[in-house]
């Protein structure tokens, strides 16, 4: 039983090799090299280098945005400030910069004709069709109102009268293009406890107030001139003016841990968002209505209804950061190893299928043992595997054949 024992563990302390087979071929050399180069820049350049496989990578940011619209301009003989043309006032990461508006005073609650030319009627027949309707400015009555003498009138709505008339026009406000915004945006990487800012803090009161926004000249600057940002999206305010549209301001925050803390900076980029209906008939720019509630003396509610015509303006931060972990890099590093083998299975692929002498290559790589050799072998030598000289023996693990020490040479 000792004996039994202890031949397991001698037979599990042993070292086993592979054995290999020199291949002296210049074509085939020169594809294994080239191979295994190729593997060995792909890991180097583009996974260690260009994607920084060595560092974990936080991509949960956590942001906040504040904003700030500066500016005067001129609308229908009035002049306008922020509280004015800027909605919603509260200053947040979303915000619209109204440039036309159509104003409907003194709205009742009542009965009066449609203003939509698509509710024009002969008889009461014709606004029977339009009962339950959401495009006109209230409930159909089904009543057709015409003028002395008029064969053609309108269908009668109950809701807020006189309704809303968009057929007249209004020149929009373009001294929007001189109007700036402040951007305060503050991020956080919850995975490394970094917080940034997006403007250093050694800036001062007065130079912010100074500076505008460059990509090149003043990147760091946290105030946008408005026909600036337009312009970088390859729009301007006359264009947007009219119909309204949206606009996308994007803060990218990517940032490589390893080195100074003071490289981690935003990097500012504009799009219109709304750009595949900029040609459309339908549903093109961007606008909304909002009402101002008031009450005369003896208590009746009236209102005054605004449609407006504005650019809106969506701050987005996007952004992630990295830094050295050991995890990782020893991940890759293990992959990349693994990798190099590739170029030894293209090039047994090549010399076992292509080349010029494969059958002599097979020969000396793969070795065909038949069960009649093995019980040929058996019988001449029940102790031995295969005929193998004595000291020679089989490993229980793989079946490669072992060398013993005291069967080589001193």
């Amino acid at each position: 039983m000792s004996s039994f024992v202890w031949g397991c563990v001698t037979d599990f302390f042993t070292y086993e090799t592979t054995k290999s087979v020199v291949v002296k071929s210049w074509s085939v050399g020169i594809i294994n090299r080239i191979v295994q180069l190729l593997i060995i820049a792909y890991f180097v350049g583009w996974v260690f280098i260009h994607e920084k496989a060595y560092q974990v990578t936080d991509t949960g940011i956590e942001s906040s945005v504040m904003t700030k619209v500066k500016g005067f301009g001129y609308h229908q003989n009035r002049i306008m400030d922020v509280a004015d043309y800027v909605y919603p006032p509260q200053g947040a990461g979303v915000f619209c910069i109204m440039t036309k508006l159509i104003i409907t005073e003194n709205q009742f609650q009542g009965k009066c004709a449609e203003s939509v030319d698509m509710f024009s009627c002969e008889t009461d027949e014709d606004c029977h069709k339009h009962f339950g309707a959401i495009l006109s400015n209230g409930a159909i009555t089904g009543v057709c109102l015409k003028s002395y003498n008029d064969t053609e009138g309108q269908c009668e709505i109950e809701g807020w009268c006189p309704t809303e008339n968009n057929n007249y026009k209004i020149k929009p406000m373009l001294d929007v293009d001189n109007f700036t915004i402040f951007i305060k945006n503050s991020i956080r990487f919850p995975l490394f406890n970094v917080t940034r800012g997006n403007f250093p803090t050694t800036m001062t009161s007065s130079e912010i107030k100074r500076c505008t926004y460059h990509p090149k000249k003043n990147p760091f600057c946290p105030i946008f001139r408005v026909g600036d940002v337009l312009s970088y999206t390859g729009q301007n305010v006359a264009g947007l003016a009219d119909k309204g549209g949206e606009i996308g301001i994007n803060i990218g925050w990517n940032c490589n841990l390893d080195l100074n803390i003071e490289k981690c900076v935003p990097k500012y980029s504009f799009t219109r968002l709304d750009a595949p209906f900029a040609k459309n008939a339908v549903s093109k720019g961007y606008n909304f209505r909002f009402a101002k509630y008031f009450k005369t003396e003896n208590g009746t509610e009236f209102r005054t209804l605004h449609k407006a015509f504005a650019i809106r303006f969506d701050v987005m931060v996007t952004g992630n950061a990295g830094k050295f972990d050991t995890i990782p890099t020893l991940i890759n590093l293990v992959a990349a190893f693994t990798s190099v083998g590739l170029g030894t299975v293209l090039c047994d692929v090549i010399l076992l299928n292509f080349l010029k002498g494969a059958d002599q290559y097979k020969a000396k790589k793969f070795e065909e043992v038949s069960e009649a050799q093995i019980e040929a072998s058996l019988a001449q030598s029940p102790g031995s595997q295969l005929s193998l000289k004595p000291g020679i023996k089989s490993s229980y693990d793989s079946g490669a054949i072992s060398l013993a020490t005291s069967d080589q040479q001193m």
